[in-house]
Parts: C-alpha cells; sequence; structure tokens
C-alpha cells in the first residue's frame, strides 16, 4: 500500500515543476518527468544522460522503483547481478555527497527486525534475515533511503524521515510491516518495585 497526499509538500524533488501537482504513483509514470528534479540535485545535468549505475541510483532514491517502467529492468538486472556476487554499479555524474552502496545482511545486528527470525536452540538462539542484502542510498551526504533485497528477488524500501519528508509520497510496506511486526510483541512484562520503595 502506497500513502498518498493531497498537496507536496516544500521541496519535493518529485513534484511536477510547471504545475505544482504531487506525481501520482497509481500509473507508470515517464522516468524523465519523475526523476528529473532529482537527477539535478545529484549533481546530472538531465536524466537522459543518467545510465548504468546512474539510472539505477536515480530509480533506488524514487519513492517506488516498481511504479517507473523504466526502472524495472535496470533494477532486476542489479539485483541478478548482486545475488551473483557482482559489485554494485557506481555513478560518476552524481556529485559529492550522493550515491549508493550494496551491504549483505547479518542477523541480528544488520536486519530490521520485522524481517528477522530466530531458531532457539538448546544453549543459543540463531538468528537469520529474510532479506539478504541492503542497498544504501545517500543524497547531499545524508541517508535517504535503504532497500532490503533478497535472493527470490523481492525488495522493500526503509525511506528515512527526511526522504519522506521531501518525497510525500512513497511505498509503505517496510512502515506497515514494522507497525504490525510491534503490534505483534508480547506486552513489556509490568515493573515489579523491590521491598525498599
Amino acid at each position: 500500500m502506497e500513502k498518498q497526499s493531497t498537496s507536496p509538500p516544500p521541496g519535493n524533488p518529485f513534484v511536477k515543476a510547471a504545475s505544482g501537482r504531487a506525481c501520482s504513483w497509481a500509473k507508470p509514470l515517464p522516468l524523465a518527468r519523475l526523476l528529473a528534479p532529482l537527477a539535478l540535485s545529484l549533481g546530472m545535468l538531465s536524466p537522459a544522460k543518467a545510465v548504468d549505475g546512474c539510472l539505477v541510483l536515480l530509480c533506488f532514491a524514487a519513492p517506488s522503483w516498481r511504479a517507473i517502467a523504466q526502472c524495472v529492468p535496470p533494477i532486476q538486472e542489479v539485483l541478478r547481478d548482486l545475488a551473483r556476487g557482482r559489485p554494485f554499479p557506481s555513478c560518476g555524474m552524481s556529485g559529492s555527497g550522493n550515491g549508493a552502496d550494496n551491504r549483505r545482511s547479518s542477523a541480528p545486528g544488520f536486519c530490521p527486525p520485522q524481517y528477522m527470525d530466530a531458531v532457539i536452540l538448546e544453549s543459543s538462539s540463531d538468528y537469520y534475515c529474510r532479506f539478504d542484502g541492503a542497498v544504501s542510498v545517500t543524497i547531499n551526504g545524508s541517508q535517504w533511503s535503504r532497500t532490503w533485497w533478497s535472493f527470490r528477488g523481492d525488495t522493500v524500501t526503509e525511506f528515512t524521515p527526511e526522504a519522506k519528508a521531501s518525497l510525500g509520497t512513497w511505498d509503505t510496506r517496510f512502515d506497515d510491516d514494522l507497525a504490525a511486526w510491534l503490534a505483534a510483541q508480547p506486552p513489556a512484562p509490568p515493573t515489579v518495585c523491590p521491598p525498599s520503595c
């Protein structure tokens, strides 16, 4: 489910400049129209010149790469490459403080709690992450998003509060899954006052 807003927040890089209307993610829109403002903020001259790593960077930074028809094939190719151990592509035009990198997941330290499973053994626990790695996008030196990916081809994107404020509309699956996980957790045990209180 995607969060929709009726009016775009100020500074949204995905707002259509001429009309001031927020992009609708219900239908695929042209890549150039969607990503031009972000491409400019990343220091690229135009999204038409953003190929390979640059196109991938723009697509991973979008509110939902699946909603942009031109993003689907390159993102799927990158995810296949990552699953095969190939390096994440780079973008020479992204400018200082902008980029993306891939890191393998490691439970429990580098895995969202809602996607972690534990196997309880006699004397210990083994933890497993349902996602095999994460592509982190940085814009202007700050974390923008982290897209968790699996060998099966599944992805979910975690957006920072700053990205959400700027985008106004984003794929909320990560947030929804976290809220459901939190709601399913057992309540904290009551605090027992020691005899001295």
